[in-house]
């Protein structure tokens, strides 16, 4: 299904926002089954010539971007939008060796999970996890990856986003696309779950703790107790949590939180968001705009942590890394670092295993000794104290500690 077809049956409702196009409910796996794990990422250009269809196929996603127009128009648009900008970002993927590495980094992270799944999970059970990726804007497509779940005669679908934090603009979109693929019999009906959001998983968070400690080595000792840290997140138009209630700037913050009890409770920090695009008026503050405000403070060392990307791309190696980093060096900051990605840290890979495990109700005695995430607690309002100045309070992250059965927490 190409953008112009998608836009035909594309629909906003709810679901959206919260998920509900799939039952939240774990799917049931038989003796020699097989369960197809889908990895939904946004993907990136292989090559310059591939930037411009790229750019277009995100354009053209009226989850993520809205336009006022009709779909004949806003193929026009996206045109004109792609073919402008492809000649601007063509020289930003230069600067990182002429494409996105996310394509590759998210193979590494497929091979990675499958071979922990079935090692921990599905050999002792009695059936296979197979791990396939489906990028929304680019290839491997989501057809691409139907076609070989259907080679491996897939028994059961989980749907596992490489977003941590939920948001209508990321997985949303991609839930959406598999279900109107589904909807127009393009796509097997398989039976389905998801994960909604894994923020506060305590393996991803520990993950996100280990690199900004690697990344704290590379400052000057003399300076490496005066780091500020900043959390930079994609950001998203206002209207998407003001008027949709979209969660995720909660579920950033929350993992913030989380980051920040890990031994860093002294140390001060800041959430940013970076990558606006358009005239609309996007979460704050800016990631460009945090650090001027610290440079002025007097700041001079700054570590930034990507905090909502778990794959190296664009946004980490050249916005952040080259393209802030210069604006940082003009307002003052002396030492700048940023933090890589967590790509396939094995934490991060665990952390995935079993949010997909989460949601798999194994054969016989097969227990992973893990909860659904539906009986899984949430947070309470006064648990968090780390929120953006726009914040409407709309949910609180899962509470994945306590998703370990022989845990006793209460639901709080």
């Amino acid at each position: 299904m190409n953008a112009r077809e998608f836009l035909k049956h594309y629909r906003y409702d709810d679901r959206l926002v919260t998920g509900r196009y799939y039952p939240q409910e774990p799917i049931k796996a038989e003796s020699g089954e097989t369960v197809g794990v889908v990895l939904m990422n946004l993907g990136g250009p292989d090559t310059l010539d591939d930037i411009e269809p790229f750019l277009y196929n995100l354009f053209m996603d009226p989850a993520i971007i809205d336009m006022p127009v009709g779909r004949f128009l806003r193929h026009w648009i996206s045109k004109l939008i792609s073919t402008t900008r492809s000649k601007k970002v063509g020289k930003d993927y230069t600067e990182i060796g002429g494409g996105s590495p996310i394509n590759r980094l998210t193979k590494e992270q497929a091979e990675n999970l499958e071979s922990f799944l079935n090692q921990k999970f599905g050999q002792p059970a009695g059936i296979r996890f197979r791990v396939y990726i489906a990028m929304r804007y680019w290839k491997p497509t989501t057809e691409q990856a139907v076609q070989k779940m259907q080679k491996d005669n897939v028994d059961k679908v989980v749907l596992l986003p490489l977003y941590p934090h939920y948001s209508k603009t990321t997985t949303g979109s991609s839930l959406i696309y598999w279900w109107i693929l589904e909807q127009q019999n393009e796509i097997p009906k398989w039976p389905t779950t998801y994960v909604f959001e894994y923020a506060a998983h305590p393996k991803f968070v520990w993950a996100i703790s280990e690199r900004i400690d690697e990344a704290l080595e590379r400052f000057p000792e003399n300076v490496r107790d005066k780091v500020q840290l900043v959390f930079s997140a994609h950001g998203t138009p206002l209207l998407e949590m003001k008027r949709r209630r979209d969660p995720y700037c909660c579920l950033i913050h929350s993992t913030v939180e989380q980051v920040m009890k890990l031994g860093k409770k002294d140390r001060p920090f800041h959430v940013a968001f970076q990558s606006k695009v358009g005239p609309a008026e996007w979460l704050t503050p800016s990631t460009p705009d945090k650090l001027k405000e610290l440079a002025e403070q007097g700041e001079k060392a700054v570590l930034i942590i990507p905090v909502a990307f778990v794959t190296d791309h664009i946004e980490t190696l050249y916005e952040l890394d080259i393209e802030i980093r210069e604006e940082a060096e003009e307002f003052g900051i002396e030492h700048y670092e940023v933090s890589k990605g967590l790509n396939s840290h094995p934490l991060f890979i665990e952390a995935l295993a079993e949010a997909t495990v989460s949601q798999v109700t194994l054969p016989g005695d097969g227990k992973t000794g893990l909860r659904p995430i539906q009986e899984l607690p949430k947070y309470t309002e006064e648990k968090r104290s780390t929120r953006c100045h726009q914040c409407e309070h709309i949910i609180e992250a899962i509470r994945w500690e306590a998703a370990r059965v022989k845990e006793k927490v209460s639901q709080t």
